[in-house]
């Protein structure tokens, strides 16, 4: 390499990136081991050192990269030459996983010092050959998980049994499914591909998911009108079932569940507004008024009865344990339920007119609202904005008559007539707000 390609390569804006990152890098391993009895190799001085290094091996030789490699292998030999020598006098490997007592034994062992020296080698190759971001979210990333070890322990001991296959399955639905579905109609009876088709599932999984991690992990003590808003984001029907069963409960106050009941469905309109966007942004722009507007009012509702003659104790209700909503066998059903819309959308509208899809939505709202949302959302290109939206708003309608009835029947007159009305309520002006939305010019 002639010495002005090495000048152009070690250029003032990346060594000094480099630098500053190795520097911040050692710093966090300090920390980390400063209550170990012995302190592995490595630092603020060490990091900065093996970042110029690798840095320097890769510059003296860009293309076979024989010195980078040498330079790896030889830090990787001693690193396990020290790694046993600490094993041989008396310093148990303690994995990193292990809960003992003694905090500073924990410190001594694992693996963590040599791993993190290899990082800070690597870091001066990165650095040169990529952008500046990806250099950074590596020592961002690995100073996050050094800083985070006890944080991480604790999650790993909140995970219940076959939350991590659950996530396992997520990722297969999402980064694995998806990209292998072809982008063409495979039927004459629908333009909806198996892309689209999954692509739906992606994104009601993905909202259900977020939402029942928030739940399970970051608000799960902060009461039943939380679980229920929560719950409304995944499946208001579900939800609306649970708390029903849970009204007559008398260890808590019956309007704080009658509250939760109408909190759900309202917070469905918005997320039916946020699924619609992902796809159709005119039609989000369409619903946005009637659908914010039952929104709040239904919000207001939920106010109401939870204030009008809540006890003086102020006692909190329990939340409702979060179920999982993340099932390969639940995806599948929705992908045929949505398949099966898109048919009967098809059909309807080439049978009976746009109109026929007002009543093709009023039946869709007794089973599940979301796929014949998104049969819209994605096909609305084709469809009048105010006919599209009108036969929302009447899916939306009929799930909330669906919700009124399984309130009436699972939680009783005295304990679900209040909820059960509410939700009527709703049904009726989401009626309304489609009839004006039909007849908007």
């Amino acid at each position: 390499m002639t010495p002005e390609v090495l000048v152009s390569t070690f250029n003032l804006e990346h060594i000094g990136a480099l630098l500053a990152l190795a520097f911040f890098f050692g710093l966090a391993f300090e920390e980390y081991f400063s209550g170990s009895r012995i302190k592995p190799p490595g630092g603020v001085r060490t990091f900065p050192l093996l970042a110029l290094i690798g840095a320097l091996l890769y510059a003296l030789d860009p293309e076979r990269k024989f010195l980078l490699i040498a330079g790896l292998l030889i830090l990787g030999l001693w690193l396990a030459l020290y790694y046993r020598e600490r094993l041989r006098h008396g310093l148990p490997a303690i994995d990193d996983d292990d809960d003992g007592d003694d905090e500073s034994a924990q410190l001594d062992g694992g693996i963590m010092g040599p791993v993190c020296n290899l990082i800070a080698y690597l870091l001066g190759p990165v650095t040169l050959t990529t952008p500046l971001w990806v250099p950074v979210s590596i020592a961002v990333f690995a100073v996050l998980l050094i800083s985070a070890r006890a944080r991480l322990h604790r999650l790993a001991a909140t995970l219940r049994d076959g939350e991590i296959v659950t996530l396992a399955k997520f990722l297969i639905i999402i980064g694995i499914i998806l990209p292998l579905l072809p982008d063409t109609p495979v039927t004459s009876l629908t333009d909806i591909t198996p892309y689209q088709v999954w692509l739906a599932v992606v994104t009601v999984s993905t909202l259900s998911y977020a939402s029942y991690l928030v739940q399970r992990f970051i608000a799960p003590d902060h009461g039943l009108l939380i679980s229920a808003a929560l719950g409304g984001l995944y499946s208001s029907t579900a939800t609306t079932i649970i708390l029903s069963r849970r009204a007559s409960d008398k260890t808590q106050g019956a309007n704080a569940v009658q509250s939760a009941i109408v909190l759900a469905t309202s917070i469905m309109f918005l997320r039916i507004l946020v699924v619609v966007g992902v796809f159709d942004l005119d039609l989000a722009t369409t619903l946005f008024m009637p659908l914010v507007l039952l929104c709040g009012l239904g919000l207001a509702a939920a106010y109401a009865i939870q204030k009008i003659g809540t006890p003086r104790d102020g006692s909190k209700s329990k939340a409702t344990p979060p179920a999982n909503p993340l099932e390969v066998t639940t995806a599948i059903t929705f992908a045929g339920l949505f398949i099966v819309l898109s048919v009967a959308v098809a059909w309807a509208k080439t049978r009976f007119g746009e109109e026929g899809l007002f009543l093709l939505g009023a039946l869709a709202g007794v089973t599940d609202v979301d796929p014949f949302v998104l049969n819209l959302a994605q096909g609305a290109g084709a469809l009048n904005l105010n006919v599209a939206a009108t036969a929302i708003l009447i899916a939306a309608s009929s799930n909330n008559m669906l919700k009124a009835g399984y309130t009436l029947i699972v939680a009783g007159r005295q304990h679900g007539l209040k909820p059960a009305l509410t939700l009527f309520a709703l049904a009726a002006m989401g009626l309304v707000a489609a009839f004006v939305m039909l007849h908007r010019t």
